[in-house]
């Protein structure tokens, strides 16, 4: 049993070698937060964005970082997980990318808003957090395959946009969104030429189109028309055939 002196050297030393350790891991965690956060590109774009999230509660519906609600999907890794062009046609126009199903509030912005918030949310992507959040799958899904079941393109040359943009509404093969037509068999019934003009204005090719006007490059609109149409499954037989 300890003596009162010994035991007040005791905690006054244990109270000293952890207080130590604090500051040393402090000191340690000041030390790698530039390089962890990616904190040369900071740009004043970013912070712009940084103010504009905090200003319009978005993480009041959002999470990111770990924090914040739990209503709407964790944004920490969204640049990744769907590209700049889907993140900007969101908050241009909520209603418009899923009529009648999507709850976010358009706020109105502008385009210099649009583009300080995509900035924002590609520098919270290059963070690293030690592995949180999971990396997004979303680019593992919808491998396409030909009637007898030949792949037509794997995960390296299908269109990125497809996997960002395409999959978050339409299904391929039962992988992906429900709120437009499964594209198995699209590659049957529309050539290259059509489905150029339909991802160009999808409204200009048929006009009460629920599809919005997407922010596609043409060579994005090409990528995407050349893998569409290949996107087929083998005709039905006949009875007695």
């Amino acid at each position: 049993m300890l003596s009162k002196s010994a035991a007040r050297r005791f905690f006054l030393g244990g109270t000293f070698v952890c207080f130590g350790a604090f500051v040393l891991l402090t000191l340690d965690t000041l030390r790698r937060i530039p390089a962890q956060t990616n904190q040369e590109a900071m740009t004043d774009a970013v912070v712009r964005g940084k103010h504009l999230w905090d200003s319009s509660n978005c993480m009041g519906c959002h999470t990111l970082l770990g924090e914040g609600a739990y209503y709407a999907p964790e944004l920490t890794r969204v640049y990744e997980r769907r590209g700049p062009m889907f993140i900007a046609a969101m908050l241009k126009d909520p209603q418009a990318m899923y009529p009648g199903q999507r709850r976010m509030q358009d706020y109105g912005f502008d385009d210099a808003q649009i583009n300080d918030l995509v900035a924002f949310l590609q520098w919270i992507g290059t963070m690293d957090l030690n592995g949180f959040p999971a990396k997004p799958t979303l680019g593992n899904v919808a491998v396409a395959v030909s009637a007898s079941g030949d792949p037509l393109a794997t995960t390296g040359d299908r269109p990125q946009v497809f996997n960002q943009i395409c999959i978050a509404c339409h299904s391929l093969r039962g992988q992906g969104g429900q709120v437009g037509p499964a594209l198995d068999d699209v590659g049957n019934r529309f050539d290259v030429d059509y489905l150029q003009r339909w991802l160009r204005d999808p409204a200009s090719v048929k006009k009460d189109t629920k599809m919005p006007k997407l922010p596609l490059s043409e060579e994005s609109i090409t990528e995407l028309a050349a893998f569409l149409s290949k996107q087929t499954t083998a005709p039905k037989k006949e009875a007695g055939k």
